[in-house]
């Protein structure tokens, strides 16, 4: 009887494995995507990576994410492995737009739909679509915060201002400035802005790799050279880890005092120490770029394209990478100061207040 019982029991958990194993097999992922990032150095890359991991999951996909820490060779090797793997699809934010090329003519030839994130991946056919934000409108919103700062509308002026660019092997560094300049060139034409040291053109202010150290040591030598007996009224960054080496620079030769006022100087990517220094008066204005969204429209253009369906795009005729325009979605991004921080960074959720405190 007892062997009967026994017998019985294990039919019974056979039963119920057999169940459990099914279930797994219907709960298994779509398949696995290959998310490629460039660093952790900034928190937003971090943030980016979460958000697409999360957001790949909700779609029923496994996720493969790897920082390459502004590494080219590594970010090379990881994107092959992932192409090894066979991996559904791959989403990359590249460091050098340029380099991809080889890795991503085995991509196509193994079938795998190439996604680029952010910034966009050059010199290649082989790239099936763009999700990113409408970068020339990010370089219009910073400069438009220094128009309006310094009241140039209204005519006042002159003012002293020096340009800093982001690095010259990411694409979407040169949409930055074209967007800033288009606000502030007729400015200094008419010469309500002037640059002192004269250094105009990507070619003359562009920091490579986004390096905040690169940027404050630019900023000293500005200010030795050309503001000896000059105040700085304004700088133009175009991301907050730069801000942070340009106030360093800035707060070095006494700036942020009564007697020399921080100039006006702007940001990108809401990251939290400029958002604090905005606070404290150091600088005056960022741009969020919400990457929850910009991951759902990535992660929503996987599921189309491996689906069959119809990706969503809105834009077809902006991002020619040298061989093919991209068909891209581009969000619109937000300009973030003392006055809408909390609404904008807080209310949304995508900040606690506590962060700041």
């Amino acid at each position: 009887m007892l062997k009967l019982k026994t017998t019985c029991l294990a039919l019974a958990f056979a039963g119920v494995a057999a169940v459990a194993t099914s279930g797994a097999v219907l709960a298994q992922s779509k398949g696995t995507v290959g998310i490629a990032m460039p660093t952790k150095s900034s928190a937003r890359w971090i943030d980016d990576g979460n958000n697409m991991v999360k957001a790949l999951k909700e779609h029923g996909y496994s996720a493969d994410l790897q920082y390459a820490e502004d590494d080219i060779p590594n970010q090379l090797s990881q994107v092959e492995n992932m192409v090894a793997k066979g991996e559904k699809a791959l989403v990359i934010a590249a460091i050098d737009g340029t380099t991809l090329s080889d890795v991503l003519k085995q991509a196509k030839a193994a079938g795998i739909t190439v996604i680029a994130y952010d910034r966009l991946i050059r010199d290649t056919p082989n790239v099936d679509y763009y999700a990113t934000f409408d970068n020339f409108q990010v370089g219009v919103l910073q400069a438009q915060s220094i128009e309006q700062k310094l009241g140039l509308k209204e005519g006042k002026g002159p003012f002293n201002i020096e340009l800093f660019g982001g690095s010259p092997d990411d694409n979407n560094a040169y949409f930055f400035y074209n967007g800033s300049m288009s606000v502030l060139k007729p400015y200094i034409d008419s010469g309500k802005l002037i640059v002192a040291s004269g250094q105009m053109g990507m070619d003359k202010v562009a920091t490579l790799r986004w390096d905040g150290a690169t940027a404050q040591a630019r900023m000293d030598n500005l200010l030795s050279a050309y503001y000896g007996n000059k105040h700085v009224d304004a700088v133009l960054s175009p991301y907050d880890g730069l801000s942070i080496g340009i106030i360093s620079s800035l707060k070095g030769v006494g700036y942020g005092s009564a007697d020399q006022p921080m100039p006006v100087i702007s940001g990108q990517d809401a990251e939290v120490p400029s958002i604090k220094a905005i606070l404290r008066g150091d600088q005056y204005s960022t741009i969020f770029k919400d990457t929850r969204d910009l991951a759902k429209v990535a992660a929503d253009m996987v599921d189309a394209a491996l689906g069959g369906k119809q990706v969503t795009v809105n834009d077809t005729k902006t991002y020619n990478n040298g061989v093919k325009v991209v068909p891209s979605y581009l969000l619109k991004p937000v300009v973030v100061d003392k006055g809408n921080w909390e609404k904008v960074l807080v209310d949304s959720g995508y900040y606690k207040r506590s962060q700041f405190e």
